[in-house]
């Protein structure tokens, strides 16, 4: 059995009646998920995915909002932030 440069032969598989291959000796556990890749010579390449919602999709496209919003946490971490009554949205203004 050989395998692609960079890559090791783990086991040899068979697929089932329903054209399932099962790939827990290869380290997959419930739920994971994964981009599906083929070669025309049949070859398959799972690429190991996380997916986000899109509503999150920003932070990851836009870097300068990404840097920003890590800086926000550690800030918040390290506590150094200021309480902000009037951002709760009440009707309290003087």
């Amino acid at each position: 059995m050989s395998a692609p440069a960079g890559f090791e032969p783990i086991a040899e598989v068979t697929a089932d009646e329903r054209a399932r291959i099962a790939f827990g000796r290869a380290g997959v556990r419930r739920n994971d998920r994964f981009l599906v890749s083929t070669r025309p010579t049949g070859e398959i390449l799972l690429t190991p995915l996380a997916s986000i919602p899109k509503r999150e999709l920003l932070v990851w496209e836009d870097e300068q909002l990404r840097i920003s919003l890590l800086r926000g946490l550690a800030d918040v971490t390290q506590g150094r932030f200021a309480r902000r009554d009037d951002l709760l949205g009440g009707d309290d203004e003087e």
